[in-house]
């Protein structure tokens, strides 16, 4: 790869790994309005246990991913969380009419993450990452 397309690679693992580290922090020092959340959209057994691996895969996956270390494994835990939370958080289409556009929004935009850790998962890192050196 060029220089420019390892930058590229950098540059978009930083941006996209920005929202699950800091998603994955607010979730910790908002644990107990998290888990008020994910049982108002329907998480009501073993939620603080489901929230304590929400925790893990989007700062573990995020970390993962900013640092380029283990890349696939952490696109894969985003992956793996963006599924779950579109279908177990995001179901749109059982929301009431006033919640339905936002949840449909937020359904969208992890089609849209699912879609970018697809391209993590085929590209990987490059070379300006943990991964790229250990290849070396």
């Amino acid at each position: 790869m060029t220089t420019t397309q390892n930058l590229s690679l950098l540059l978009g693992r930083i941006f996209f790994s920005i929202i699950f580290i800091l998603s994955g922090v607010n979730k910790i020092f908002a644990f107990n309005n998290t888990m008020q959340y994910m049982q108002h959209a329907g998480m009501v057994d073993y939620t603080n246990i489901l929230l304590i691996i929400a925790i893990v895969f989007e700062l573990g996956g995020g970390l993962l991913l900013l640092f380029g270390f283990f890349t696939r494994i952490g696109a894969w835990m985003i992956l793996i969380f963006s599924v779950v939370v579109s279908f177990g958080i995001h179901h749109f289409w059982s929301y009431p009419a006033d919640q339905a556009q936002l949840q449909m929004i937020m359904f969208l935009k992890n089609l849209v993450i699912i879609g970018g850790t697809l391209y993590i998962i085929t590209f990987g890192a490059g070379e300006y990452s943990i991964d790229g050196k250990r290849k070396r």
